[in-house]
Order: structure tokens, then sequence, then C-alpha cells
């Protein structure tokens, strides 16, 4: 298949093919995951994410690539999950924006659009590492452009864009000592390289154009439905609902009927926030996406008159709309009886990912409002979180991932919430709990961050759990289903028996200075064992006091933290 234009219909294809291959070696990235330890999910995440951003397209069903590429940026924000679902996700927004105008793009456009996609991903992460999937898709990127020069064909682009990427992946080893030593290449710049083997297979008609992307990922909600879930105000009483109508409109920045002002995300939202509650805004350099209830939807479309035209304007009467959902439907939910409370905003609001009900039990108790099913295996999305701290009514609202994995797509939330978010960069479970002990409710939204940002980056954290394949980590021969004990995410030992391994990895943590030594405990781990490791504990160290609690974690026997 060879044209000089890639239409809209064109380029939805080819992100389902992307998706289709991606899904088809969703276990072949997983296996690539650096440690031997049973979490690689770095396909999984990918998968969903993708699947989120193309079923977003074919909602849409918009006649142009820019429309449609705008389409899928929304679904990737929305779904991101993982630090590489994130950065495909910030990959495709630059894509998007480079497209936004464009009904067809070239092959110089396409180029240009990998390059913009290149440019947006690395300023997204605080620190990139080369020899990531960031590097795959920069040194492809460069190769597209470097093959525009010469071709009026888009298939030859992504042929340049592709072939660039798999040397480049083939490269990362020498880049990425940690991959050398393990003897693969990188997670997410084969996850990648399989979305552009998907693509180009579509343009050389190699593949079956008709067929959808299949995924275990739920069909994304709206806006509006991300607002509505669980969120406090949809919780009152309809007689007393206060912003009555239920408003989504796009505004269109770049007009040339009238002169606009200059938009700003940030101001914006907290000048919005005024005509109603349930805010949420998508935006991107020429388009913003709102969704707010509000009791003068007028007020709040004349405010956005500002900006630049307004498209796609949805009211809805949700009083009336109650009304015909619940009509002889029996008395009102239970929860809705139990949202008197939320009218009060509170000054503070805290949600916590964890994986366990033993450990979110652990959380709830120390003050969080909602825990966020996930962890190792399981990241959850940016619209998971978001849905979450709607839950939360209160002022600002303080993010806790306990997962390297997680932090990226927490960071995303603050783009489609109104409430005031900060992410607290807390990596395991061990940094989260110590960085609730610091909260203080009377104190300022920067004290608290700086006070349990202090607080975490001081415990030690250890975790114990099984190799899933051979491999050769510091130094260390590792055989599938030896113990793995992990000292502040580096496996420092390794053992044939689980007690021992774990003890020695204690041993490394604990000095004669420490106070505490807390244990959490999985769902595999016996009474007996957890007996072995407390009695170690206070014979070793008699002057340490032993805290022990029942995690209910899966994969990791045990959890350590020493202070």
């Amino acid at each position: 298949m060879s044209q000089q234009h890639i239409d809209a219909a064109l380029f939805l294809q080819m992100m389902r093919a992307g998706a289709q291959c991606l899904n088809k070696h969703v276990e072949t990235v997983n296996a690539l995951n650096v440690f031997p330890v049973p979490d690689g999910d770095t396909g999984t995440n990918m998968n969903l994410t993708l699947a989120s951003g193309v079923r977003e397209m074919e909602k849409a069903a918009a006649s142009s690539v820019g429309k449609l590429a705008e389409a899928l940026s929304k679904g990737l924000l929305m779904g991101a999950r993982g630090n590489s679902g994130v950065i495909l996700s910030q990959l495709f927004r630059g894509f998007a924006k480079a497209v936004s105008d464009k009904d067809s793009i070239n092959a110089r456009q396409l180029a240009d659009a990998f390059q913009r996609g290149v440019e947006t991903a690395y300023k997204a992460v605080l620190k990139p590492v080369e020899g990531t999937i960031l590097t795959v898709a920069r040194e492809a990127a460069d190769e597209g452009m470097k093959r525009s020069w010469t071709t009026e064909d888009p298939t030859a682009i992504m042929e340049a864009v592709l072939n660039e990427a798999r040397r480049t992946l083939a490269r990362t080893p020498e880049m990425l000592p940690v991959l050398k030593q393990t003897g693969v290449v990188d997670a997410g710049g084969q996850g990648l390289v399989f979305i552009y083997e998907g693509m180009l297979a579509l343009l050389r008609g190699e593949t079956d154009t008709e067929e959808k992307t299949s995924s275990a990922l739920p069909d994304p909600d709206s806006l509006a439905a991300v607002a509505h879930e669980q969120n406090a105000q949809s919780l009152i009483d309809p007689a007393q609902i206060e912003h009555g109508y239920c408003t989504e409109f796009i505004i269109q920045l770049k007009t040339d009927r009238r002169q606009t002002e200059a938009f700003e995300e940030h101001q914006f939202r907290k000048e919005m926030s005024r005509f109603g509650d349930s805010l949420l805004v998508v935006a991107d350099d020429e388009l913003v996406k709102v969704h707010i209830h509000a009791e003068y939807p007028g007020d709040a479309l004349n405010f956005a008159m500002k900006f630049g035209d307004l498209t796609r304007i949805k009211i809805d009467n949700m009083r009336e709309q109650y009304e015909h959902v619940t009509e002889g439907k029996g008395p009102a939910r239970p929860e809705q009886k139990q949202a008197e409370p939320s009218k009060e905003k509170k000054k503070y609001g805290i949600a916590a990912v964890a994986t366990g009900e033993g450990i979110a039990e652990i959380f709830r108790s120390l003050g969080v409002d909602v825990v966020i099913e996930g962890g190792q295996t399981m990241n959850p999305s940016t619209e998971d979180i978001a849905k979450a701290i709607g839950q939360i009514y209160a002022e600002h609202i303080f993010i806790l991932p306990n997962n390297k994995n997680i932090i990226l797509t927490a960071e995303q939330v603050g783009e489609v919430v109104e409430t005031p978010v900060t992410v607290l960069p807390t990596r395991n479970i061990a940094q989260g709990l110590a960085a609730l002990l610091a909260f203080s409710n009377e104190a300022s939204p920067e004290t608290n961050r700086q006070k349990m940002t202090e607080a975490y980056t001081h415990v030690q954290s250890g975790e114990v759990t099984y190799a899933i394949r051979d491999s050769n980590m510091n130094g260390l021969a590792i055989n599938k289903g030896d113990y793995l004990g992990i000292r502040d995410g580096k496996i420092e030992k390794v053992g044939r028996d689980l007690i021992q391994t774990a003890c020695e990895l204690l041993e490394a943590m604990v000095d004669d200075g420490a106070d505490v030594v807390t244990i959490i405990y999985g769902q595999e781990t016996t009474e007996e064992q957890v007996n072995q490791i407390t009695q170690f504990i206070e014979e070793k160290y008699p002057d340490t006091e032993v805290e022990v609690h029942d995690g209910g974690q899966p994969l990791y026997y045990f959890l350590f933290s020493v202070e």
C-alpha cells in the first residue's frame, strides 16, 4: 500500500494495527523486566495505555487526522499506566500537537510528528535516562526526519523509523549497564518497536485493516463519567444540588475571528472553578475540553469564550435526569444518605496506592481517605487515580504512589482534576507509611511536603520475594525459585531458604542505632515463619522495638522498614 498522504481512516487503522501488534507480544515485553522478580508489567502497562487511546479514537469518529490524534492523546493520558505508559502517552501527545490542524498528513509531516513527540516526552521526564524507550524513540525520529528530505512516501518514513528503532533497541544494553548485566534489551523500547511494526505492516497492506484492537482494558469513560464517579458532590440528595447543570464544551484556542486572551491552564482552572464544582480540564496547545457542574452554565460559557471559540457544547439538567432515573425505583441508595458530611470541604485529603487488605487497613488507620488497589503487576492508570481522589472532598490532596512505576502516572493526575494535588514520590510501602506519620493537618501544603519527604527519605525499606528466572544481578548468581532480599530497590541477598534470606537482609539493614523494625507479612507467609523472624530480631537486637502487621500482600513474603 503506497500513498503520499495518510488520511483519518488510514491513521486510525495504523494505530489499531500498532495496538494489535503490541497486544500479541505483551508477554515478550513483560519478560524483559530487568529484575527477576514477579512484577514484569511493562508490556501490560503499554498495552492497556495504547488500547485506551485507540478506543478513544474509535469513539471520536473524526474525519481528520488532527481530531483523531487529539482523541488518541486524551485516551492515552487517561489510560496511562506505569512509567512506560506515561512516556508512551507523551510521545503521542507531542505527535498530536504536531498534526492538530491537519486533515491528512504527508511524509514530512509524519516525520515531524514523531520528532515533536520525542520533544514532549523528554520534557515530561524529570531525569531522562538513555538506553530506554526515550532513546529508541529519539533516534528513530531523527532517522525519520533525515529520510523525509528524500521521499514523499509516508511508508518510507515509517520504514526508516522502525529500522532505526530496531537498531537502537539492540544497542540499549551498551547504554545501560543493568541491561547488559542481565542480557536483555529495554522493555519499553521493545514495546515501542512492536507498535511501529504494526503501523508499518498496515501501511504495507500486510495486516487486516478492519480488525479492531483487543485488550482487557474496559472502555475509557468520558470526562463527565470521571467527574461523577464516586465524587462527593454526586452523592448529595438531588433536592440539595447546588449546581444543577452538567456542562461540557471544547474551547478552540486559535481563532482569527476576534481577539482572545492568552490561555494559562492553571489560572483558567482556578477561575473556572468559581462557576461550579466537579471541574475537569484537559488542555492542549490548541484545544481545551471542559466539564463542570454549574448552576448558571451561561456564565461559564461566557467566561470560556474569552479564550477562543466554543464547540461541542452539551448541557444536561441533572435534577431532571435524577428524577427520570429514580422514578419508581424505591429509596435512594445508602451511600447517598451518607453524603451529608461531604458538604463541608476539609482542608486535606490523602490517597495511597497499595495491594493487600491488611496494608490498606494500616493506611486507613493513619488517616488515608482512599486506598487505590495497585502496586507490583497492577499499576493503576491516570483515570483510576483521578476517580479515586474524586471521592475526597478536600481543598488539597496528597497522593502516595508507593511504587516507583506509579509516580509518573500520579504526577499526571493534576492535569485533569480541579483540586490542587501534591504527589509525594514514595517508592514503596515503607516510605508511604513514614510519610504519613509526618503529616500534619495544621501545616501548610508546602510544609507538609517538606516534612513528609524528609521522613520517608530516612527510612530503610526491605522486601523478600522470589526469582521468576535465572539471572545475574550485582555480582549475584540468581536461579529461578531463589528467594531474594531487596534493600531500597537493590537485590542484596539471594538464597534457597526463605527465613535465612530474610534474616540476612535484616542484618544488613539493622544497626545498633535502630529504634523500630516493622514487619508486614504477605498472604503466602505462615505464622511460624513470622514468629521465626520476630524471634531473630528480639534475640539479636534486644533494644529494638518490633512491630508486626498482616499485610496480606501477594508476591512479597515480607516487607521490612527500619527506623
